[in-house]
């Protein structure tokens, strides 16, 4: 390894988040082994100790572009987001979320457990420059707590104060049996929400 840093001070020293380590591009790795291991660690590349320049700079380019494009997938928790199906998982169970649905809590995915508030979600998902008259975006909220809900992940969704939204982080995993249950009793849940 170069410098004579062996892989776990290499992990220390770009840190243990994936997302910062993708950015790294590791010049002088002569094993293909470590290479393949650093690569499986998250970084964004490996290469030997005497690369053509013009391989690195490809290389670097490729990094920088996968950094900027959108992900397939998504994890919150127990919640596995798929952008190509546009649909979220719960256990690998489909939700069953419609296309709005889906771009609401894909954008609130983006950072979870920050406020996104109202504003900015019908500027991203709904398009509008405007606030309208409706509650569109509170019905959708709604239904979408309680796609949700069956699915073993209530209270995921949260409004706070300022009249955001939010993915609450870390989201609890749904009980082992949550899927079967609220499927066949999903219709008492909603009663008990609207007596509440």
């Amino acid at each position: 390894m170069p410098a004579r840093l062996v892989l776990g001070e290499w992990v220390t020293l770009f840190g243990a988040a994936p997302a910062r380590r993708r950015r790294v591009l590791v010049v002088g790795v002569d094993d293909a082994l470590e290479r393949a291991r650093l690569l499986r660690l998250g970084f964004g590349d490996a290469i030997g100790a005497q690369p053509h320049l013009e391989e690195v700079e490809s290389r670097a380019l490729r990094i920088e572009e996968q950094i900027h494009s959108l992900p397939r997938h998504r994890e919150v928790g127990p919640l596995r987001l798929d952008l190509l199906a546009r649909e979220a998982f719960v256990a690998g169970r489909a939700v069953g979320l419609h296309p709005r649905e889906f771009a609401l809590l894909w954008r609130l995915a983006d950072n979870p457990g920050e406020t996104v508030g109202s504003g900015n979600l019908l500027t991203d998902v709904w398009r509008l420059a405007f606030r309208p008259e409706t509650n569109s975006l509170a019905v959708h909220v709604s239904r979408l707590r309680s796609k949700l809900r069956l699915s073993g992940l209530d209270g995921l969704i949260e409004t706070t104060l300022e009249g955001g939204y939010r993915l609450a982080t870390p989201a609890v995993p749904p009980p082992a049996a949550a899927t079967a249950q609220f499927a066949l009793d999903g219709y008492l849940r909603f009663g008990e929400e609207r007596v509440r």
